[in-house]
């Protein structure tokens, strides 16, 4: 017993000795206080109130097409800040099954899809739908310019929610798979 209390022992003081001697080794970033670490401070590069209001109507375009699979690829030109989320959907319109893809405007535009199975869409009616969800789900720098209740946003693609909670975009688009010609977009 007298062997397991001296290996114990040996043990302990190596672990101790790992320990050092309470004084902080170089000069961290994260500065602790009372041994726990502080969060960093958020640094914007643009303060969210210096951001001027949107003052346009929303402009808000779409071109689809079919991919090397047959599905549908949607890509969209719109006037909306920079990272404001908009959902897009693809909906077969004699089914109703659909297709859903959440995308952040990046440099005046969006990208989205492929829409469809595996195996390619068949031929008929389909509908493009283009949301925004409501302000509260923003980034902060585009609720700064669409206003805290969407009161910015203006034009005929701008509607209210139906649970109160500012104002959104909705737009759709129909459109055609024809065999050999693609897509027709509908008037």
């Amino acid at each position: 017993m007298n062997g397991w209390h001296r290996v114990m022992a040996s043990i302990m003081l190596s672990l101790l000795a790992g320990c050092g001697n309470g004084e902080e080794q170089g000069n961290d970033s994260a500065e602790r206080l009372g041994g726990v670490a502080q969060p960093e401070e958020e640094r914007d590069t643009e303060p969210a109130s210096e951001l001027e209001p949107f003052d346009q109507d929303v402009a808000l375009g779409v071109s689809v097409r079919l991919d090397e699979t047959s599905r549908l690829r949607v890509e969209g030109t719109t006037n909306l800040p920079p990272d404001t989320r908009l959902r897009v959907m693809a909906q077969r319109n004699a089914s109703g099954v659909s297709w859903r893809e959440s995308v952040v405007v990046e440099e005046g535009g969006f990208a989205a899809g492929p829409f469809g199975p595996g195996s390619g869409l068949p031929e008929g009616a389909y509908r493009i739908r283009v949301t925004m969800p409501p302000i509260s789900v923003q980034p902060v720098s585009v609720q700064s310019r669409l206003g805290r209740q969407g009161e910015h946003l203006g034009g005929p693609l701008v509607v209210g929610t139906k649970h109160g909670q500012g104002r959104v975009i909705e737009a759709q688009w129909s459109l055609r798979i024809v065999p050999g010609v693609g897509v027709q977009m509908s008037p």
